[in-house]
């Protein structure tokens, strides 16, 4: 008689098509592994194995799994109002007050909310409200877009086209009007460079300059980046890249999105990571940690001057989603962020931050790591095949795969980005015990790969 779980493997594996996933692995492999409990920092699969969740879900589980307060929050959202559109100068009141709250979070002028479903459709907001802002300015010919190589933005056609990386480009992307400039790495730039990044960082927002002038400011809408890109490779630029693109942006008259779907809510032991690199955008996308991944939910911040000109205009603003603001979800974002203030997580890993980075260095002597980088609780190791070199391994080697399948096995996870990176994003509430445990599984992971090239 087959086993329950690896009956739902199979059904997994004839019926569901998984995110961003090979499917003829998936099908060889006989299907995913089924995630059926969690708690804490820890998820467990279909077979009671327990793994230390070194990627908070998928950069999103902030305050942990299973916490009943979210439980009884939306078991009560449910009973006072399942669903409400924000359709027809109608609004659910959940809607309003999370709208409320967030303006808050986002001090200054960034005192509008808009919502939508996911960090993809946030960012195609911020597209067509930046276009339209700019036909309400009387200056449609601002049709076009500047973002970062390797970024990433989204999967749906606009927020894919926004993001950099190129493997999402297949299929005709990206749309007419998004361009990409080099981004600042400093583990790839020159050791000149490396001594001085705050210099480096200067001369890398330059390239917005130029593509700016390649283009003419006239015919630009907007720039967006990532405070910290994620998953192009947990970058981290020097604060003077954040101060010179936003002096770019405003000296052009430009408008700047900031994309705080990773980094946002505590990430950076800031609310927003905006807000720890000084600048003032005019559009915040946010998602994943609004709500810790309970629900689905995102939003864009919007500066009242982009507010103001649409009103001015008049006119119905044709975009929106059927579950744009649902009650349920912003009852869930509103308690997330509750617990969050309460348990001073925020605080708590800016405090943490330094720690969570010490222990992280301690690959930096491991003979495949070229670097480790870390800003609040978000890191990346970077692994070569000569640390003295920082040489690359070959481009058909998936070596941070198949080091996180290794890591796997010691009871940890973590997350392959590119060929050769790792990433670290762990619940804002992992203790010190688990920070340590965590590192440690990710050496002796390390450590499996070594052998295995030693012995092959």
């Amino acid at each position: 008689m087959m086993h329950q779980s690896e009956n739902w493997r199979k059904v997994d594996r004839d019926h569901h098509l998984g995110a961003q996933v090979d499917y003829r692995e998936i099908y060889e492999q006989g299907g995913s592994r089924i995630i059926s409990t969690a708690e804490g920092c820890y998820v467990s699969d279909e077979f009671g194995n327990r793994f230390l969740d070194g990627m908070a879900g998928l950069w999103c589980v902030n305050i942990g799994y299973g916490r009943e307060q979210m439980a009884e929050a939306a078991a009560q959202q449910v009973r006072d109002l399942s669903f409400y559109h924000s359709f027809f100068k109608t609004a659910p009141l959940p809607t309003v007050k999370l709208a409320q709250r967030l303006a808050r979070l986002l001090g200054g002028d960034l005192q509008h909310v808009f919502f939508a479903n996911s960090g993809s459709e946030a960012n195609d907001s911020f597209f067509r409200m930046a276009r339209r802002y700019w036909v309400a300015k009387g200056q449609p010919e601002k049709r076009h877009f500047i973002a970062l190589d390797n970024a990433y933005h989204g999967s749906t056609v606009a927020s894919a086209s926004l993001g950099g990386i190129k493997k999402m480009h297949e299929g005709g992307l990206p749309i007419e009007g998004c361009h990409h400039i080099k981004r600042p790495y400093l583990f790839a730039a020159t050791k000149n460079d490396r001594r001085t990044p705050d210099l480096y960082g200067y001369k890398m927002a330059q390239k917005l300059q130029l593509e700016i002038d390649r283009l003419g400011a006239e015919n630009v809408a907007g720039f967006i980046a990532e405070p910290i890109q994620g998953a192009g490779g947990v970058n981290i630029p020097p604060k003077s890249w954040w101060m010179e693109i936003e002096k770019i942006c405003r000296r052009n008259d430009i408008l700047l999105a900031v994309d705080e779907v990773i980094c946002g809510f505590g990430r950076l032991g800031r609310w927003f990571g905006f807000q720890y690199f000084g600048i003032e955008p005019d559009f915040v996308t946010m998602a994943k940690g609004l709500s810790s991944g309970y629900v689905p939910i995102a939003a864009l911040g919007v500066h009242r001057k982009v507010v103001d000109a649409l009103r001015d205009i008049g006119g119905v603003f044709p975009h929106g989603f059927t579950y744009s603001g649902h009650p349920l979800s912003c009852a869930m974002a509103l308690t997330n962020i509750e617990i969050i203030e309460k348990e001073r997580l925020v605080e708590r890993v800016a405090k943490n931050q330094h720690f969570f980075s010490d222990q992280l260095s301690r690959l930096n002597d491991h003979p495949l790591v070229g670097e480790v980088r870390s800003l609040g609780f978000l890191g990346a190791v970077e692994l070569v095949s000569n640390a003295e070199t920082n040489g690359k391994f070959p481009a058909h080697e998936l070596v941070g795969q198949v080091c996180c399948e290794n890591i796997r096995d010691e009871g940890a996870w973590v997350r392959p980005l590119g060929q050769d990176i790792l990433a670290v994003c762990p619940p804002l509430i992992i203790s010190d015990d688990q920070i340590r445990a965590l590192v440690s599984k990710m050496e002796r992971g390390l450590d499996r790969f070594l052998a295995h090239v030693g012995n092959g």
